[in-house]
């Protein structure tokens, strides 16, 4: 590791923890965070649109004042040394349990959510908070164990990037354009377990937490189709199909005078919004949302496979968070 890139003393050392097929995250949030990154291992990581966005970054845009990414570990120990060569990062450990008492927290840096009770028990136990990539969990079993864990003032968060897009950002700005929104569709590509939730914090902040009542998809495996409805009178639709990726992250909110329409694409904004909320976070030890908003979008992901297994029967969350 050059000299001129020793993390500073005082930063907050963070450990990059799990990488899991399709998801990159290790490569492209430990350069955001660490703020250099080799550009040619980042060509070779398997992932383009990683170089692609990064490269287009101002030099000064890079990087998280405060802290460092100081320890890495991949399920696949090659992929543990081409992230900490990447990145810059000094340690490559053997197992994730090896980085505590060396770090102050870790960073789940996977996207299957049935696994994250797992992967994160280690760290909570041992008083460490946790980031986890989205989504939080995927079953019901999972949502309990989050929720007995934030009751005994376990630290940890969990977000999709798309809350923090600037581009629904503008959106939510303008809604009193469309009257009384009646209608809001989101349109997002690959695995409803995996990336609803993707397409749920796009639109959420988009109407008052808390007043989901039901849903239903009527859709399969590959081409869900989730029908969410809220207390104002509000249809949420959300399509995740496998291959949509000619429509990936397009939102559209529908009401009584107008309509509103954006697409995602400024993946480095969100990604370093989203870690940036993090550090915030172990700044200050303040959350940066109520965990009932974090339980309700889990309730919402679960009851959309329920209901898929169930032939599109309506699912009511009050049933999951009760």
């Amino acid at each position: 590791m050059p000299q001129s890139l020793v993390p500073e003393p005082n930063n907050i050392r963070l450990a990059m923890l799990g990488m899991v097929d399709g998801n990159g995250h290790p490569f492209s949030w430990s350069a955001i965070i660490n703020g250099r990154y080799d550009r040619q291992v980042i060509a070779d990581c398997g992932y383009p649109v990683i170089g692609e966005y990064l490269n287009a970054q101002r030099t000064e845009d890079l990087g998280i004042n405060g802290a460092y990414v100081t320890h890495v570990w991949c399920d696949n120990p090659e992929q543990s040394k081409q992230v900490a060569a990447a990145a810059y990062i000094p340690h490559v450990v053997d197992r994730p349990e090896d980085v505590i008492g060396h770090v102050d927290a870790v960073i789940i840096a996977t996207d299957i959510g049935h696994e994250h009770v797992q992967r994160a028990r280690p760290f909570i136990d041992a008083g460490l908070p946790v980031f986890i990539d989205k989504p939080l969990t995927d079953n019901r079993g999972g949502l309990q164990q989050f929720t007995d864990w934030h009751g005994v003032d376990k630290r940890f968060m969990s977000s999709s990037c798309m809350r923090y897009a600037r581009e629904f950002a503008d959106l939510r700005k303008r809604m009193t354009e469309v009257g009384e929104p009646r209608v809001i569709t989101v349109l997002m590509a690959k695995s409803w377990e995996r990336y609803g939730i993707h397409a749920l914090e796009s639109v959420y902040s988009m109407l008052p937490a808390g007043g989901y009542e039901w849903v239903t998809n009527t859709g399969n495996e590959n081409a869900n189709v989730v029908h969410l409805r809220h207390a104002l009178g509000v249809d949420v639709v959300l399509v995740t199909t496998a291959d949509l990726y000619g429509a990936f992250g397009v939102v559209q909110v529908a009401g009584t005078k107008g309509l509103l329409q954006a697409r995602f694409t400024d993946t480095f904004f969100a990604f370093k919004s989203q870690l940036v909320e993090f550090v915030t976070y172990l700044q200050t030890g303040v959350a940066p949302q109520p965990f009932d908003q974090l339980r309700e979008p889990m309730a919402i992901i679960i009851a959309g496979t329920e209901s898929r297994s169930l032939g599109g029967e309506r699912v009511y969350l009050k049933d999951i968070l009760k």
